[in-house]
Order: C-alpha cells, then sequence, then structure tokens
C-alpha cells in the first residue's frame, strides 16, 4: 500500500537550485526543446525571488588549459580538453543580481564546491531542483542533497535529458525515493499558498 501524496508546502527555508542551463548545454540535443526547459527556469527564478527565496545557478567549467577536467578510464569519457569560455554562460534572460552562481567541475553541484555553505548559510533546508540533464547532473546534485539532509522537491517539466528513457527512469524510479515530483506550476502555486 502506498501512501498519499501530501499537498506540497514550500517555506522560507527553501531554496531553488537549478542546474547547468549555460549556453553549452542549452545547445545540445534534449528529449524536451531547450526553450521550453529554459522558460519554465526562468519562471520558477523569478517566483522564488518574487518571495526573496534564493535561486541558485550551477554551471558546469574548467579551466582553460584543462588540468581540473575530470580524469577516469570509462568507457564513454568526458571532454577531453576544457571547452570555450561561452559554453558556461549563464542566458541573460535566466540571470538577475543576486543569484548566488556556483560554478562545478564533476557532475553533481555539491562535489568540490560550495554550494552547501551558500545553502546553510542562508538556512535553507529544502531544495527546489531541476535544469539538464535529469539523470547525470540533477541526479547526482540531488544524490548528495539528499544525503546531506535536504529535503528535495525536483519540476520535472522544468528538467531534461537527451534521452528519454533516461529521464523516465530518473524521475520515475530513483527521485520519488529521495523527494517529492512536482511541477513548475504547483511549485509556484505552493510559493504563492
Amino acid at each position: 500500500m502506498t501512501a498519499e501524496p501530501h499537498r506540497l508546502t514550500l517555506g522560507g527555508d527553501t531554496a531553488l537550485v537549478l542546474i547547468d542551463l549555460q549556453t553549452g548545454i542549452l545547445d545540445r540535443p534534449a528529449a524536451k526543446p531547450a526553450p521550453e526547459i529554459l522558460g519554465k527556469g526562468i519562471a520558477l527564478a523569478e517566483a522564488f525571488r518574487a518571495h526573496r527565496l534564493p535561486v541558485v545557478l550551477v554551471k558546469v567549467a574548467w579551466s582553460p588549459d584543462g588540468g581540473d577536467l575530470p580524469t577516469a578510464n570509462v568507457d564513454r569519457p568526458g571532454p577531453a580538453a576544457a571547452p570555450p569560455a561561452a559554453f558556461s554562460e549563464i542566458p541573460a534572460e535566466l540571470a538577475a543580481l543576486g543569484d548566488v552562481v556556483v560554478t562545478k567541475r564533476h557532475w553533481g553541484a555539491f562535489t568540490g564546491t560550495e554550494l552547501d555553505l551558500q545553502l546553510r548559510r542562508r538556512g535553507i533546508h529544502r531544495i527546489v531542483l531541476a535544469g539538464i540533464s535529469s539523470s547525470v547532473g540533477v541526479e547526482s546534485t540531488a544524490r548528495t542533497a539528499w544525503e546531506l539532509s535536504y529535503d528535495l522537491v525536483f519540476a520535472e517539466d522544468a528538467t531534461a535529458d537527451a534521452d528519454a528513457d533516461s529521464h523516465a527512469h530518473t524521475f520515475g524510479k530513483i527521485f520519488p525515493r529521495i523527494g517529492k515530483v512536482s511541477t513548475t506550476d504547483e511549485i509556484i502555486a505552493a510559493l504563492d499558498s
């Protein structure tokens, strides 16, 4: 027997964390159109700012010499060289003065960054998470956040993956076990109530 879903409530201890909504990632093919994901991210960010709640924009970038690129003996390695600086630019229509910008160098936004410090110093206990890609950057960040005891809410319609099956697996099998799956409209309504 499964538990009944609870009505979503969001308080002053909530932050929005958007993963990799940056030029070089938005230019890549995804199962959902990038402008749709960016538009949902903008709507969420505007709603959080209107309620004076933190907006954290996480981007992935590496040093020009590539010295901080992840190294691993894997079948499908990442980039062999650092992409140009424009790859990591956050679209002007998404960013606003006062947002926290975190630069990561791995899949997850907590590894080797000050994300946990930035959230805890602001009294954050709940994270609304969205971005690209569902099964990589967003899921890696979510797993660590859950291990760090943050409450999690996932904006499914503001999240995308290059592969629809990977997105479906993440949202159908992983995220319901570590948080609440919701939509942009439901999250904004919870902020407004």
